[in-house]
C-alpha cells in the first residue's frame, strides 16, 4: 500500500486580512459613498428630531434639585421601596425622582428642587421607611446655577478640544483637509451619541460627559490609523499609476480587518459595564457611562471608514493637482487598452544567401537578383488583452513608444496583406570596370 505524499509546491491559502492587505480582494468603499451619507444622514436626522421633540433628560447636576441620603441596608427591593415612598408624600412633580444605591450601606434619592415644608415631608418619608430619625437624613441642594455653570465649562472645553484637535492633525499631516474631514466625523459621532441620549431617555450626568470626550479621543485614534494609511499610499501613488481615490479605497481595505478587532475588543466589556448598569444595578453612573462609550465607538468606527475616508477623498479630488493626475492615468490606460487590440504584420526578408539558398542560384549580380525574386514569410501578430501590470507599466508619453514584444498567432479569418517585393538595386559592376 502506497504511502500519500503531499505536494509542497501548493501554496498556503493565505487569509481575507492579507488579500484585503496585498489588494488580492477590495471592497469600493469610497466609490459608494453616497450609501453612506445616506445612512448617516437619516441616523443625524433622527438623532437631531429626539433631541428637538424629546429633548435631554439632565441629572441634577445640570438642572439642581435636592439629594437625600440614608444609611440602611441596600436589598433587591430598595430602589422600588424609597421610590415608592416619596411619591406616596402626595407632592406634585416628582415622577423624575431618581434613586441609586450607593455600596450596600446607603441609598441616594434626587429629586426636583424643593421648598422648605416640601423638604421635610420628604425627608420623614424617606427616614421613614430606612426606619431611621429625620436627623439621619442627609440633604443636599443643588441649584441650578452650578449647573449652568458646569454646562458652560464642558461646552468650553469641547471647542478647546475640537481646536486643537483640528490644529494637531493638520501639523502631523501637513494636510488641512484631514483636519476637516476628521472634525466632521468627530461632530457626527457627538450627535448620533446625544441623539440615542434623547432616544432611549437615559439621564445625561457628569458620567455621561466623560463617556463622550472618551468616545471622541477613540474616534480621532481610529481616524488618524486611516489617514497614516492613506498617506503612505498616495506617497506611491505616480509610481502604482493609481488615482488618488484607488490609494485611499485600497488603505481603507489594509486597516478593515484592524479596525474591526478593535472595535469589537473595545465593544465587549462596555457591553458588560452597560449590562450591568441598566439590568444589575438598575440606575447610576455605570450605565450613562456605559451607553455613552457603546453607541460612541460603534459610531466611531463607523465614521472613520466610511466617513473621513470619502470625505477626505472628495475634499482632496477636487484639487487641481489630482484632476491632472486622475487624467494622465485614464490617459495612460486608454492607451494600455488601445494596445490590447493592437495588430501588425511582420516581414521576414531573407538576405541574399539566404535567397541562393532557397533558389539554388548565386545572389551575386544583377541578373540573378532580377531573375529569382525572393521568398517572403508573413506573421500576423496579436497583442494579448491588457492587464493591471500591463496597464501600470505604460508611461506618460507611451503614444510614441514601439509595440511590446508578444507571441506569434497566425489569423486565418484574415488574409494578411502582403506588400510587393524590393527592387533589386542595379549591379555596379559595369561602372566599376569601368573605374579600373
Amino acid at each position: 500500500m502506497s504511502t500519500p505524499t503531499l505536494d509542497r509546491t501548493t501554496e498556503p491559502k493565505q487569509s481575507i486580512a492579507h488579500r484585503l492587505y496585498t489588494g488580492d480582494i477590495a471592497y469600493n468603499f469610497i466609490g459608494r459613498r453616497k450609501i453612506w451619507y445616506t445612512i448617516s444622514a437619516i441616523a443625524l436626522i433622527i438623532s437631531i428630531a429626539a433631541l428637538l421633540i424629546r429633548g435631554l433628560d439632565l441629572g441634577i447636576e445640570f438642572r439642581g434639585g435636592a439629594d437625600f441620603q440614608v444609611p440602611t441596608a441596600v436589598t433587591a427591593t430598595s430602589v422600588g421601596d424609597y421610590r415608592s415612598a416619596v411619591l406616596g408624600t402626595g407632592i406634585s412633580n416628582l415622577d423624575s425622582t431618581v434613586v441609586t444605591t450607593v455600596g450596600n450601606s446607603k441609598v441616594q434619592i434626587q429629586t426636583r428642587a424643593l421648598n422648605v415644608a416640601e423638604q421635610t415631608t420628604v425627608r420623614a418619608a424617606i427616614a421613614k421607611q430606612a426606619g431611621k430619625t429625620s436627623d439621619d437624613v442627609a440633604y443636599q441642594i443643588i441649584g441650578p446655577s452650578w449647573g449652568t455653570q458646569i454646562t458652560q465649562q464642558a461646552a468650553l472645553a469641547l471647542v478647546v478640544f475640537l481646536v486643537l484637535v483640528g490644529l494637531l492633525i493638520w501639523i502631523y499631516f501637513r494636510d488641512a483637509k484631514m483636519s476637516i474631514a476628521a472634525l466632521g466625523a468627530l461632530l457626527h459621532d457627538l450627535i448620533i451619541t446625544v441623539g440615542i441620549y434623547a432616544l432611549v431617555g437615559f439621564t445625561v450626568t457628569p458620567a455621561t460627559m466623560i463617556g463622550v470626550l472618551t468616545i471622541l479621543g477613540y474616534s480621532l485614534y481610529d481616524t488618524v490609523v486611516v489617514f497614516d494609511k492613506i498617506r503612505e499610499n498616495v506617497a506611491a501613488m505616480e509610481i502604482n499609476k493609481v488615482t488618488y481615490s484607488e490609494a485611499a479605497n485600497h488603505a481603507v481595505n489594509q486597516v478593515l480587518v484592524r479596525s474591526l478587532n478593535t472595535t469589537i475588543i473595545g465593544v465587549l466589556p462596555v457591553a458588560a459595564l452597560l449590562f450591568a448598569g441598566v439590568f444589575v444595578l438598575g440606575s447610576g453612573p455605570l450605565e450613562d457611562l456605559g451607553l455613552a462609550l457603546f453607541v460612541g465607538m460603534i459610531a466611531g468606527a463607523y465614521s472613520s471608514i466610511f466617513i473621513a475616508s470619502p470625505l477626505l477623498t472628495q475634499l482632496r479630488e477636487r484639487e487641481p493637482e489630482m484632476k491632472a493626475h486622475r487624467e494622465r492615468v485614464e490617459r495612460r490606460r486608454k492607451t494600455a487598452e488601445a494596445r490590447s487590440t493592437y495588430r501588425t504584420t511582420v516581414i521576414d526578408v531573407p538576405t541574399g544567401a539566404e535567397a541562393s539558398v532557397a533558389t539554388g542560384k548565386p545572389a551575386d549580380g544583377a541578373k540573378s537578383v532580377d531573375a529569382e525574386k525572393p521568398t517572403f514569410t508573413v506573421t500576423t501578430v496579436t497583442a494579448p488583452v491588457a492587464t493591471q501590470e500591463t496597464q501600470s507599466a505604460v508611461g506618460a508619453d507611451s503614444q510614441a513608444e514601439e509595440p511590446l514584444p508578444v507571441d506569434s498567432d497566425d489569423d486565418e479569418s484574415t488574409p494578411p496583406r502582403v506588400p510587393s517585393p524590393p527592387r533589386a538595386q542595379p549591379s555596379k559592376q559595369p561602372r566599376n570596370r569601368r573605374n579600373r
